[in-house]
């Protein structure tokens, strides 16, 4: 009970911060219609088209233009509280209907993406920190290479030689059923992995030769533990606390750069849908998807902070002790 205490305040700091965090940017990004060029919210909505009076003002009944900012601000918050992310304009049809399956594909390609540089990233790390000269020189100068690579460059290398001269994965499409999905994915998530892979190797590196060189590890050593024993226990486990961190946060920020990675292989996920909603300037479907991936961001965040705290146990007794 007693250990439970700090936990739980733990997790209702979190859970305090992750509703400021989203109430403020739900705020921004409905604000961010009113600032936008083009002529406000009425202007988003008409999109460049002609309408009767009559029209735009049963337009503007229908989004509540007439009202002051937060009163208009309150109506969609509420529906979106309520499940109901609008109409899209181009389409017609409810934006949840339109983004849902859309989101499943996002959700399948970044934790495709996540795994590798989980994985990889990780392994590829500890790899290079244990065989440090000719492997580990080798490991380090290739993933600052992939570090330097922009994902828009990675997707198009990767279909160039992958797919149009070897033949080895399809150049566009997610594919249907598991496998098929799988292979699809494949080039689209190693691009969309490749700089937060090697971000991720360079740290995992970095960490476990500063825990080789500590002195609990040299001791531990002196002592006769067998080496996979110390790499277990006294390597592994301290390297792993900054190193989860890094990930969380690596495959948070993967949702900020998947539109491209989507618009480049033609997959029908959020963010290629967030492109196309703005060129349309489908405003509904923009605030919807905007809304969404920094929910996921912001909650993806809260859960690695959480983690962290419960694998440092120096965190916890500092909140035990706040």
């Amino acid at each position: 009970m007693t250990r439970a205490t700090p936990a739980l305040r733990l997790l209702g700091v979190q859970l305090f911060w992750l509703i400021l965090t989203l109430f403020v940017s739900s705020l921004l990004i409905y604000g961010a219609l009113y600032i936008a060029p083009g002529g406000g919210p009425l202007g988003a909505l008409l999109g460049g088209r002609s309408m009767d009076p009559a029209s735009i003002e049963r337009l503007k009944e229908q989004y509540h233009l007439n009202d002051p900012f937060f009163v208009q601000y309150w109506h969609w918050l509420s529906n979106v509280l309520h499940g109901d992310l609008g109409t899209s304009l181009i389409y017609k049809e409810p934006v949840s209907n339109l983004v849902g399956s859309r989101l499943v594909v996002t959700l399948q390609l970044v934790g495709y993406a996540g795994m590798l540089i989980v994985l990889c990233g990780i392994g590829l790390g500890v790899l290079a920190a244990l065989r440090p000269r000719l492997l580990g020189t080798g490991i380090v100068a290739a993933t600052s290479l992939g570090m330097a690579i922009p994902q828009f460059v990675a997707a198009m290398l990767l279909v160039s030689v992958f797919s149009v001269t070897l033949g080895w994965f399809p150049v566009l499409g997610e594919g249907s059923g598991l496998v098929d999905r799988l292979w699809h994915l494949t080039l689209p998530a190693v691009s969309l992995a490749l700089s937060g892979l090697a971000y991720v190797t360079l740290v995992a590196n970095a960490e476990v030769r500063n825990q080789l060189r500590s002195e609990h590890v040299q001791t531990a050593t002196v002592r006769g533990l067998s080496r996979g024993r110390v790499l277990r226990r006294h390597v592994l486990r301290n390297a792993m606390i900054p190193i989860t961190t890094v990930v969380g946060l690596t495959v948070a920020s993967l949702f900020a750069a998947v539109a491209v990675v989507e618009d480049a292989f033609s997959l029908n996920g959020l963010g290629a849908y967030l492109i196309a909603a703005i060129n349309q300037r489908d405003f509904a479907v923009v605030q919807a998807i905007a809304l969404l991936l920094v929910a996921i961001f912001v909650i993806v965040n809260a859960v690695v902070d959480v983690l962290y705290a419960l694998l440092d146990p120096r965190l916890s007794g500092r909140t035990e002790g706040a």
